[in-house]
């Protein structure tokens, strides 16, 4: 992903390819949303009506760079997690050890594969903290932007649930299976801060002045 061509990443999802799919699609919303969280505090930093809290933009800058390179990282992780699923459901059921084997890597790649969409909705979730961290803080000229930021990280987690939720259904170990249950209901709740700071944000701009825009 960090050096892919968009378009031939995109190209490769419109794909019948087995990856990139819908997990690393989820992870790139992250990775926008934290870019967006950025190019916000890109636009404050320097500038005399937001001095005041230029120590906190910076500190929230640089915790949406790391999560940026995070995210962009699990769209890759996701990928190769797709595939060890796709071959692990290839392996030999000749014999009884044969498919007692194909059983176990299957569900070893299921629970790899679950965990990261688990991973990219923490992404995601923390996100949202730093664009709450600068909302009334940063450039009111970009507010709108991190309104977009909220919802692409609300797109990532919605993602990452249902990703989440298809590997659980598959895993026969009740403990992890209640496991991955307990960070889909923690994804559900971050998917409704996504939609609070999104509608904060737009009705911030609804009551903003032509000069303040």
């Amino acid at each position: 992903m960090r050096t892919e061509q968009v378009e031939d990443w995109l190209s490769r999802l419109a794909s019948a390819g087995p990856a990139p799919g819908g997990g690393a699609a989820a992870a790139m919303h992250a990775a926008m949303a934290a870019a967006l969280v950025e190019m916000v505090c890109n636009f404050t930093v320097g500038r005399p009506n937001y001095a005041e809290h230029e120590s906190l933009v910076r500190r929230v800058c640089e915790e949406a760079t790391e999560l940026r390179r995070q995210a962009v990282e699990l769209a890759d992780a996701d990928a190769r997690a797709f595939t060890a699923v796709t071959e692990a459901y290839k392996l030999s059921k000749d014999s009884e050890h044969d498919r007692m084997a194909r059983a176990a890597a299957i569900q070893g790649a299921l629970v790899m594969a679950a965990a990261v969409p688990v991973r990219t909705a923490e992404v995601a979730s923390r996100v949202l903290e730093l664009v709450e961290r600068i909302i009334g803080r940063s450039n009111a000229s970009v507010l709108s932007d991190l309104a977009v930021s909220a919802s692409s990280a609300g797109a990532a987690l919605a993602s990452a649930s249902v990703h989440v939720e298809v590997n659980r259904a598959s895993i026969n170990s009740p403990e992890v299976a209640d496991r991955l249950g307990d960070a889909v209901a923690r994804i559900e709740k971050a998917i409704e801060s996504a939609h609070r700071i999104s509608t904060d944000v737009r009705v911030r701009i609804s009551r903003a002045t032509p000069a303040a825009r």
